[in-house]
């Protein structure tokens, strides 16, 4: 269906977290971005765009405070800034600031250095948008996550924890980046929820950064663990006289085998041996563990969940929004960076994703090796519009090859068996009169 005549439409983007020290400051959409903004900058439709928080990386940024950072932004990057000036001549730019680009509610001056690019920076946590009797609201989502909330929105020393982990972290993972193999460090922004980075880290050390011949040593181990697990419980077994094993006859067809038999023989003994180790010292290991944990939930430590659900806290700001503006057809919202389509009473909740790599985890097919973290970029921007039908949601996709081919090593494809991701974007929805019409909820969650 068509616009409805006279009706404004709306281009959605967010999380494009551009900015930071040293590595993080590259930015891999920049050419995608930029012929974004050029056909914006010759749409006939009347339009406007909103940039729903987090364009900019300013936490990231731990050599300079204030607006200076500001001042590196341009001097990095100045096609974009040159751009977002020729685009917002024609049409009108909105942006709102996301908790990574708080400090932009703080600082006049970021409303009158960001205005010189015809970028309208509006310091608040939220703003609506009429669509034809309707309305949207679009906040940038970190008010529902309490490890980036403030309490104080613009004052620019509140620092959540979202602040420390980025500042301490993903600042110096920037930094670092380069100094490893492939310079894969600075992707630990594109990590989310934060506490899968433990196996993220073990993953690339072990695929990446791990001596070469240490590595295929001991994956052979750790692929084999799980049938030498077994072979262990089941010697234990035949020495307690439970049960015997049938070793002549697997040595019988080791045997036929010749060299290979004899390899994959001496593979298992060792195997066997070293997991049956482990297995004798995990046994008390884990009791002790376990006395530990308990230890500490007695004592309270850790009462604060570190990770947030990824949809539930945004429904229920949702639900609230729609109860209190009944006028509202759709809550635009970003920061999880999962573009994702959500029917709720009638109404829509939509996430506009990321600009940034995402990382989708895939899990060996034998051992205890860890899973392997395949990339993909699903760069999008969310088209809302008044139609004849009513209120439409449209994703459209912006084209770039996924890093497959230059992250991924030919261990990781072979452990994974090739499961590359294939992640799609939701498909068109409509709200009409209250009542929406199917969605496709298919956007991939990062796991």
């Amino acid at each position: 269906m068509g616009d409805a005549a006279g009706e404004p439409t709306y281009y959605v983007i967010s999380d494009l977290h551009i900015g930071g020290d040293e590595q993080l400051g590259e930015i891999d959409f920049l050419e995608e971005l930029l012929e974004f903004l050029e056909r914006l900058e010759t749409t006939d439709e009347d339009a406007e765009l909103l940039i729903n928080g987090d364009m900019f990386g300013l936490w990231e940024f731990t050599q300079v405070d204030g607006p200076a950072k500001f001042d590196l932004l341009i001097e990095r990057y100045p096609a974009l800034f040159e751009q977002l000036r020729a685009t917002g001549e024609s049409i009108p730019i909105t942006l709102l600031p996301g908790n990574h680009d708080s400090e932009l509610a703080a600082y006049d001056e970021y409303v009158k250095r960001l205005a010189e690019y015809n970028v309208d920076l509006v310091r608040s946590e939220s703003i609506t948008r009429p669509v034809g009797n309707r309305t949207i609201w679009f906040e940038h989502g970190h008010q529902q996550d309490p490890n980036n909330r403030f309490e104080d929105f613009g004052n620019p020393y509140e620092t959540p924890l979202g602040y420390f982990y980025n500042a301490l972290v993903t600042s110096r993972a920037g930094q670092l980046s380069d100094r490893g193999r492939n310079n894969w460090l600075k992707d630990v922004q594109a990590v989310t929820p934060t506490d899968r980075v433990p196996r993220w880290l073990v993953s690339k050390y072990l695929y990446r950064e791990m001596n070469p011949l240490l590595r295929y040593a001991v994956i052979p181990f750790l692929l084999l663990f799980n049938i030498s697990a077994l072979i262990a419980v089941l010697a234990g077994l035949d020495v307690a006289g439970v049960w015997t094993m049938p070793v002549e006859r697997t040595d019988a067809v080791l045997d036929q085998l010749g060299v290979a038999g004899e390899a994959v023989h001496f593979l298992l003994v060792v195997n066997t041996v070293v997991t049956g180790m482990i297995l004798l010292v995990s046994v008390p290991i884990y009791f002790i563990l376990r006395d530990v944990t308990k230890t500490v939930d007695r004592f309270g430590i850790f009462e604060t969940e570190l990770t947030v659900d990824p949809d539930e806290p945004y429904k229920e700001a949702a639900r609230e929004v729609f109860d209190e503006r009944p006028e509202t057809a759709v809550f635009c919202y970003g920061h999880t960076h999962r573009p994702k389509v959500t029917e709720l009473e009638g109404r829509l909740l939509v996430n506009t994703g990321t600009w940034l790599k995402r990382l989708h985890r895939r899990e060996v097919f034998a051992g205890i090796l860890p899973p392997v973290f395949y990339p993909s970029y699903q760069l999008c921007a969310v088209r809302i519009s008044a139609e004849s039908d009513g209120v439409a949601v449209e994703y459209e996709e912006i084209q770039k090859p996924d890093p497959h081919g230059d992250e991924i090593t030919l261990t990781e494809r072979l452990l994974t068996l090739g499961r590359a991701p294939a992640p799609d974007l939701p498909e068109r929805s409509v709200v009409n009169d209250g009542i929406s019409e199917p969605t496709d909820d298919t956007g991939e969650q990062v796991d």
